[in-house]
């Protein structure tokens, strides 16, 4: 099984690396955003031709059961950042790319090997994570978001991004993603600075996990 994983930044890259060295798992880094991670995406398909793609690094969590380390994985995705309004289409929603799904959903297998996990003591919760190009740094922009996505876990810069290029290429796609900070709890994002200075070396280890999985 030809599995690749795609992250935003040097410091993700660099750890899943190491998690996965001499491995023949493919982890390239795309750059954040979501034009860089279609880019990214597309390029692995054209290139790689996996059989999956993972979204993996870290986001901002949201739940009074979401702790930092946790790692939220994706039943669905959807853009906090999208809105094409009513004026031709009046049954395009919030968050939606007219023409295309409202909310594109996780491959079922790639999802149920993630769950599975959830039996060996890992903080792993599934739910919608939702995209935008916004670094989620106030309280205020996480109440925005969170006043259109009540039911959000995750909210990253890249997973819909990727995920809407696998959808069109039929790609089975899943985001597996580590809690770096909640905006809701944080202050001037010191939670996410913490995370890469103490916890951010261990809390990759679970994704080896969940790969390993696919492949047994």
């Amino acid at each position: 099984m030809k599995i690749g994983i795609i992250v935003a930044m040097d410091k993700e890259l660099k750890q899943l690396q190491e998690v996965f060295k001499n491995s023949e798992v493919l982890v390239q880094k795309c750059g954040i955003g979501k034009v860089n991670a279609a880019l990214g995406a597309q390029r692995m398909i054209n290139d790689f031709k996996p059989d999956c793609i993972i979204s993996s690094g870290c986001a901002g969590g949201n739940g009074d059961d979401i702790d930092v380390q946790d790692i939220v994985v994706s039943s669905e995705l959807c853009y906090h950042d999208v809105y094409c309004g009513k004026a031709i289409d009046d049954t395009t929603v919030y968050g939606q790319v007219q023409g295309l799904p409202a909310r594109f959903k996780a491959d079922p297998e790639l999802l149920s090997k993630a769950l599975s996990l959830q039996t060996s003591g890992i903080g792993l919760h599934q739910g919608l994570i939702v995209t935008g190009d916004w670094f989620v740094d106030s309280k205020e922009k996480m109440r925005e978001i969170i006043g259109h996505f009540p039911e959000a876990k995750a909210v990253d810069m890249e997973s819909c991004a990727i995920a809407q290029t696998c959808y069109i290429n039929r790609v089975p796609f899943i985001s597996f993603r580590v809690i770096s900070d909640i905006p809701l709890r944080d202050t001037n994002a010191s939670q996410y600075h913490d995370f890469w200075n103490t916890v951010a070396e261990n809390s990759f280890q679970t994704t080896r996990t969940f790969v390993e999985s696919l492949k047994g």
